[in-house]
């Protein structure tokens, strides 16, 4: 299917361009030329555009001879309204593949189309945000062709944008141009009929579409030691299965040795270093400076992110450069700025300590020793199991405490976009930092202003892509401080303010808050008080003084 890409002028002069399309599929029916129908049931897809998911694959297909295919853009409200959690990893279902779940407020979105446009040629660019969703907005999609089923087949079908905008005209007032399905919203049904319109028939032949399994490739297992004692992954409630690596699975043995390395001062070039100087465990595994000092004493150029939650992210560092923990590990350790070592230099000195070579046998039998790459393997286990999710907003809602006003207040704009034009004047948090991760892991410009950091940029050369940094979690955001890549605000209050109404419109500004209007969102000075309690409510009950207890236990 391909990509929606490019741009669309509408017929009253307005330019679109469009930086995300995704959308959940279900209800696949193949139409029988006797009449019959053969119905699919069980089986979903996932589109989205920018990760190249564009194939869904169905099973079980009879051969034979059929008139038409049908399918819906959205799902079936039992599925809808279900528990999120049980879809295992890499399912279209998944939260942390598609991205499309609202979390507490229930439900996915079935399809979400945001980008910029233009009112007028000379006029600033803005941003939209249609994410069309609940039972009354459901796409209907069928097509009338012939089709001869003999083994595996591909179907090709197209969107195209210029059709889902036929006969719109964006509006240029200070409105903002979006839609969140809820009851009563005419922009919904009028976005849902566009995008019913612009699927067409390309054709089909037999062959075997790409898998977009992620899967696909992967290592053979590690060597685990024949002793060692395999470490259930517990899932917190509400949280999505996270896709942990086949090739390390976790071990008491592997964790205790990762543990252990992470406050070894001995990794770095100097031996005066551990990876907890720099992810100070009192820190939420952060440290409270905007740049932290490497083992030579220079400054690094980014603010050292945290290290929880990581068994659900799926690229690591600022710009996503590391696919797993283990080459993050790799890269801090050869970093000239960081560790400045030679790992396997380094990973020598650590084998000849008894206690790391009995600790390496147990994790991994005794063949090769304590080598670098085991390292990374070993610490890779341990960050994995850094899981927050036990703040005091998890216990308020399990009904096991109760949010101060404010901080209710706070988490009622944080969930509520802002869409003055129909009655709505959230702080629109969730979009980025929505779900229990209170991340989506994606890549955004959110408005820092151009800088010599072209972030995501970096690593694709995609010009659309300079100037995005990796969402980070807002768990633990008390402790985490200074904020933003650069580390360049100081206190929550100032990152507050930021989105508030210092907001810059960059040429990659994420739609999300290019559709606000140029003087911002306009916050009471006491609704920002509230966002920031809020925030502070995220923090883990464990956190703070009791992260260093837990470490120190560990060396």
């Amino acid at each position: 299917m391909p990509v929606p890409s490019g741009a669309v002028t509408t017929a009253g002069g307005q330019r679109l361009r469009v930086t995300r399309f995704s959308a959940l599929l279900s209800g696949f029916v193949l139409k029988c030329r006797d009449g019959a129908e053969i119905r699919l049931e069980g089986q979903f897809g996932l589109l989205d555009a920018e990760s190249g998911r564009l194939a869904v694959d169905l099973r079980g297909v009879p051969e034979g001879e059929y008139s038409g295919l049908a399918f819906e853009v959205g799902l079936p409200p039992e599925i809808n309204v279900g528990e999120p959690g049980r879809w295992p990893a890499g399912h279209p279902l998944n939260p942390l593949v598609n991205r499309l779940h609202w979390s507490w407020q229930g439900g996915y979105v079935f399809a979400a189309l945001e980008g910029r446009w233009h009112a007028a040629p000379t006029s600033a660019e803005r941003g939209f945000l249609y994410h069309v969703a609940t039972d009354t907005h459901r796409i209907p999609v069928d097509f009338r062709a012939d089709l001869s089923v003999r083994g595996d087949h591909i179907v090709r079908l197209a969107w195209d944008l210029a059709r889902a905008f036929a006969g719109r005209e964006l509006r240029a007032d200070d409105a903002v141009e979006s839609t969140h399905s809820a009851a009563g919203d005419p922009l919904a049904a009028e976005v849902a009929a566009g995008l019913r319109r612009a699927w067409f028939w390309l054709g089909d032949e037999a062959g075997t579409a790409v898998s977009s399994d992620r899967s696909a490739g992967r290592s053979a297992p590690s060597k685990v030691a024949a002793g060692a004692t395999p470490l259930a992954f517990m899932v917190p409630a509400g949280f999505p299965q996270p896709a942990l690596p086949a090739d390390n699975p976790l071990t008491r043995e592997g964790v205790a040795l990762g543990q252990r390395l992470f406050a070894d001062p001995r990794l770095a070039g100097n031996a005066a270093q551990s990876c907890a100087s720099c992810h100070d465990p009192a820190s939420a595994f952060s440290e409270r400076v905007a740049f932290s000092l490497g083992a030579e004493g220079r400054p690094g150029a980014r603010n050292a992110m945290p290290l929880f939650n990581l068994a659900w992210a799926s690229e690591f560092a600022w710009d996503g450069r590391q696919p797993r923990p283990r080459d993050q590990v790799m890269a801090a350790w050869r970093n000239p700025d960081e560790m400045n070592a030679d790992p396997e230099a380094r990973a020598a000195v650590l084998a000849a300590n008894p206690a790391l070579a009995e600790m390496t046998r147990a994790a991994f039998g005794d063949e090769a020793g304590l080598t670098a790459a085991r390292v990374a393997l070993a610490l890779e286990q341990y960050l994995l199991t850094l899981v927050s999710a036990g703040s005091r907003f998890d216990l308020a809602l399990r009904g096991e405490a109760q949010l101060t006003a404010d901080e209710q207040r706070g988490f009622e704009l944080f969930a509520t976009e802002y869409d003055p034009g129909r009655g709505r004047q959230g702080a629109d948090c969730f979009h980025c930092h929505g779900g229990a991760l209170f991340s989506d892991f994606g890549f955004r410009s959110n408005g820092l202003g151009e800088g010599n950091d072209t972030g995501r940029g970096g690593v694709t050369g995609r010009p659309a892509d300079r100037g995005r940094f990796k969402t980070p979690s807002l768990r633990n955001v008390a402790l985490t401080g200074p904020y933003m890549h650069d580390g360049r605000f100081r206190t929550l209050e100032e990152v507050v303010d930021h989105y508030d109404h210092g907001i810059r419109r960059d040429a990659n500004l994420d739609p999300n808050l290019a559709k606000h209007p140029d003087a911002g969102l306009g916050l009471s000075v006491e609704d920002r008080r509230a966002l920031v309690a809020f925030l502070r409510a995220l923090t883990d009950e464990y956190a703070g003084d009791a992260y260093r207890k837990v470490a120190a236990t560990r060396r």
